[in-house]
């Protein structure tokens, strides 16, 4: 019988008689020969690569491959919105150019498609011992936007790939098109609530089934994100249905509104449903509004994408719907109920500033007096909370009222409550937290045109363009000095090496200890190399005041 398998394997090299039908076996063919003959002319030669789907063909760049735009699973359209995603099946002649991003997903601005859950593949063209053994290791990234907008298009991650590293980029459903609890669509028997980390665990699933065809190793699968891709970090590894999917993950700036008592926002599918949070309205009322009083499921999937886009609050979050979350990153961490992976966790040290900059300065309404601070303390923090934390960052305190508001929003958003996490994660896996700490990451202040009465600091989002060249949140040219640059080398190794062994040390970058809540010490990103932190608790103040609510 083993001899009849083998004869049969040599006769079928693709392996594709046992589902396919005998058409298939011509396109086989074809397509064999196609590959054979743009391999004999190096000049013309375009990378191809086989997926379940068919053959991709990308194109070359200056240090890799690139396949852009692979489907990789249904368009989630007409009776597929609000529904697990699907196969995508093959492509048509089981040949695909990969020569453009696809479309984002469905956003504010009039942006995206609901057609849009592509990926794209990076590959480095050269070869190395990884390769020709067990296949390079993989880095899957999720872009951030508070689950309401973004894709994977503006990263770039060629620095990355230069290390020796295949990069995938995704993009996953997002606003009430990929985050929405409603009783009638729920009701339908399928995965429900948070379809936008479906579309993530279904193209890891697409990783793991495909990558090797592109060079990667399926076992070494390194989930990293930003903001609202962190949070999704997070999320992937707190759920249960992501368990085996990935060797290791990297957080970046994902711990808001979680790990902390004082925020609430992360509620199970029948909250969502009926009552909603202070920041997201129930299923039931976003029904309502978009005009399906009567509360059908096809009567919501018959409502333009750019309606449902237009009611979307910012950010979003995910649901506890009992099955691809059954507890909240914060419980499942505290528990060590979770996908028991090394993880690299950080948040930089002025978050909040981009927020204060785009909520107040930016629209031309600067925060220019004692009064104007304490309403906008009040708006972040609400009544009860804003008056102990007024008494903490007095507005007298700070240079401006954009730095005061942005250092109570970076301790309570992000900073203590990324070390809450830490503190449990470490208990159980093995944990580097950083800090970035690049205070005169681009851009300038003078970038702006006066409208900016403080510094930005370290701010949300601004440790990307170190790994990514040419990433901005605002859209500004960057460029980096000597110095950044040196800081974007290592923070460009730290990432990769984790990715290729789980510990992100090597001999060319200072050391990097694992976390321990008896050190408390955190790796400290600032130009031109990391240093060690030890401060990080009493700058932010955590012990002494965010961790006591």
């Amino acid at each position: 019988m083993k001899n009849n398998e083998n004869a049969n394997k040599r006769l079928d090299p693709c392996g594709f008689t046992s589902r396919l039908l005998f058409g298939a076996a011509s396109i086989c063919v074809f397509t064999l020969i196609l590959v054979a003959a743009a391999s004999a002319d190096n000049s013309s030669h375009r990378p191809i690569a086989l997926t379940e789907s068919g053959f991709v063909i990308g194109s070359t760049k200056d240090v890799g491959n690139e396949f852009l735009g692979i489907p990789y699973a249904a368009p989630p359209v007409g009776l597929l919105r609000w529904r697990p995603p699907k196969s995508y099946g093959f492509f048509p002649g089981f040949v695909f150019q990969a020569t453009h991003f696809g479309s984002a997903c469905t956003q504010p601005g009039g942006i995206g498609h609901e057609n849009c859950l592509f990926l794209n593949v990076y590959t480095p063209q050269t070869e190395s011992d990884d390769r020709r053994g067990h296949g390079l290791p993989v880095m899957f990234w999720i872009h951030g936007g508070g689950l309401i907008n973004g894709s994977s298009a503006p990263y770039d991650p060629e620095r990355l790939v230069k290390k020796g590293v295949i990069v995938v980029t995704i993009n996953y459903r997002l606003g009430y098109l990929g985050f929405f609890a409603q009783s009638a669509i729920d009701a339908e028997g399928h995965l429900n609530g948070n379809y936008g980390l479906m579309d993530q665990q279904f193209a890891l699933g697409w990783v793991r089934r495909n990558i090797a065809g592109f060079g990667g190793d399926p076992d070494r699968v390194t989930i990293f994100g930003e903001s609202a891709g962190g949070q999704s970090v997070y999320a992937q590894l707190a759920s249960p249905l992501a368990s085996g999917m990935f060797r290791g993950a990297i957080s970046e700036s994902g711990s808001y509104a979680e790990f902390q008592d004082y925020f609430s926002d992360i509620v199970t599918l029948v909250v969502g449903e009926t009552q909603g949070t202070a920041a997201v309205p129930s299923g039931a009322a976003i029904a309502d509004s978009v005009g399906c009083t009567n509360q059908t499921a096809s009567c919501l999937r018959a409502v333009p994408a750019s309606t449902m886009v237009a009611l979307e609050p910012f950010p979003l979050y995910p649901f506890l719907d009992g099955t691809l979350l059954t507890q909240t990153m914060s419980a499942a961490f505290a528990s060590g109920e979770f996908n028991q992976v090394p993880v690299i966790s950080g948040t930089n040290h002025d978050e909040y500033r981009l927020f204060v900059a785009l909520d107040y300065d930016l629209v031309g309404n600067p925060i220019l007096t004692s009064a104007e601070y304490d309403t906008a303390a009040t708006t972040l923090w609400g009544p009860a909370l804003a008056t102990p934390v007024l008494a903490l960052y007095p507005f007298a305190s700070y240079p401006t009222g954009g730095e005061a508001l942005g250092a109570s929003g970076t301790d309570g958003v992000f900073s203590c409550a990324a070390r809450i996490a830490d503190q449990s994660l470490a208990k159980f896996v093995p944990l580097y937290t950083y800090e970035f700490n690049d205070e005169n990451a681009p851009p300038a202040q003078s970038a702006f045109g006066g409208l900016l009465t403080f510094p930005l600091g370290a701010y949300h989002s601004s440790e990307l363009q170190y790994l990514f060249p040419g990433i901005d949140v605002f859209g500004l040219s960057v460029t980096l000095s000597s110095q950044q640059m040196k800081l974007s080398d290592a923070m460009v190794t730290y990432w990769t090496q984790f990715a290729k062994t789980g510990d992100p040390n090597s001999s060319g970058e200072p050391l990097w200890s694992p976390y321990s809540a008896s050190t408390d010490e955190f790796q400290s990103l600032i130009p031109p190399v990391p240093v060690v932190e030890s401060n990080f608790s009493s700058s932010h103040q955590c012990a002494t005041f965010w961790d006591t609510f």
